[in-house]
């Protein structure tokens, strides 16, 4: 029995090596190759479906007014016209009077999920073909437009998306929501490429498509009561048979100083909903989970007496952790922010373990200020503690 655990328990290491594996061919692959040129730049219409203000939440909006980029237009919808945003987006546009930036209020509601409630609206406002959304909290660089456009220079792209680079924060809780990305996101995102030969889903710090590809899957109105919006733009444009392609740059995100109770439920939604679009997958996760596995092994070697093997699977764990880590923000993403936080990396897992321990408990998720329960990927909103029928 102390045999088969001892076995069992190397099972993240083996998943921590393909990741490192996916990570280095990647970046490696892309700093090889050339950055494309002569590409068309179509006019784009940039969507931002906003709730509420995010930290420096006007310097986040204003990136995109500063984009390099031959056309393009740039709108916000808000559902509530008391929403704090909308004095932030009136200030935009007081300040950027040459960019067409539009601010659509009144969004009806189509669905349980708000954010697509406002994207489907959007959509219907946008006057270019090119649709380009993104979350709240996303800062870009000049060139962003220039990348998404690159990207679909290839014909059988149908949605592009990608990675983040961390900004903000503060608090230990926005520190472990930023070491996310290169723990869980970016390893997660690239073995999945590799294993399946492409990518499946989008995030939502950008989804990109056209209204030829969002119309092809049914528009956003098909995925209005479904809880991960990002998943789904991007698995049903895979599944219709077009790729979905990574952009080479990352965007920006700036995190808030959240606290420890926002930072574990916004961990146990994105836990939650993960195991309602890819459960199987959620359930073998057990086996990315290197934390808990080398100290079970630890506790087996030790208690035969087999102390070197002990130290041995502790010492293996932390190496091919923080050094895929370090590899992943440093080497790769070049993420300085996250390159100073390593030493968060087994609180991290810790944290990761337990929520995702926790989701298989739970179908209850708050949402920007909203409660909800996840059935079947499906979004059901909570009224007086109890579900809607």
């Amino acid at each position: 029995m102390r045999l088969v655990l001892l076995i069992l328990a190397c099972g993240p290491f083996f998943y921590y090596l393909l990741c490192f594996y996916s990570v280095v061919g990647y970046f490696r692959a892309l700093r090889k190759a050339p950055k494309p040129t002569g590409f068309a730049m179509p006019a784009a219409s940039i969507l931002k479906p906003v709730r509420g203000v995010d930290r420096e939440a006007y310097e986040n909006f204003a990136s995109y007014c500063r984009l390099s980029y031959p056309e393009y237009e740039l709108i916000f919808a808000v559902a509530d016209l008391n929403d704090p945003a909308i004095p932030v987006i009136e200030q935009l546009q007081r300040d950027y009077p040459d960019r067409q930036v539009r601010l659509v209020t009144g969004v009806e509601r189509l669905g349980k999920n708000n954010k697509v409630n406002n994207l489907c609206r959007l959509v219907k406002e946008a006057k270019y073909d090119l649709l380009v959304m993104t979350d709240s909290d996303v800062r870009v660089e000049e060139d962003y437009l220039q990348q998404v456009a690159a990207a679909f220079s290839d014909t059988s792209v149908g949605a592009v998306t990608t990675f983040y680079r961390c900004n903000g924060g503060g608090t230990l809780a926005a520190d472990l929501h930023m070491l996310a990305m290169c723990t869980d996101s970016v390893p997660s995102a690239l073995v999945a490429r590799n294993l399946e030969g492409k990518i499946q889903f989008a995030f939502g710090w950008t989804m990109a498509t056209t209204k030829k590809h969002l119309a092809e899957i049914g528009g956003w109105e098909a995925m209005a009561d479904y809880h991960s919006d990002d998943f789904e733009l991007g698995n049903r444009i895979a599944r219709a048979g077009h790729r979905v392609e990574l952009m080479r740059e990352p965007v920006w995100v700036i995190f808030s100083r959240e606290t420890m109770k926002d930072f574990f439920s916004h961990e146990l939604r994105w836990s939650i909903g993960l195991r309602n679009v890819r459960p199987t997958a959620y359930f073998g996760m057990i086996f990315t989970h290197g934390l808990p596995w080398a100290l079970l092994a630890a506790v087996v070697a030790r208690s035969a007496g087999w102390n070197s093997v002990a130290a041995a699977y502790l010492a293996s764990y932390l190496i091919l952790r923080i050094g895929l880590v370090w590899t992943t923000a440093i080497w790769g993403m070049g993420d300085k922010v996250v390159g100073t936080k390593l030493w968060l990396v087994p609180l991290r897992d810790a944290v990761n373990f337990c929520v995702w321990l926790a989701a298989f408990f739970s179908d209850k998720i708050k949402w920007r200020g909203l409660e909800y329960r996840v059935k079947k990927r499906l979004l059901i909103p909570i009224v007086d503690g109890e579900p809607e029928n």
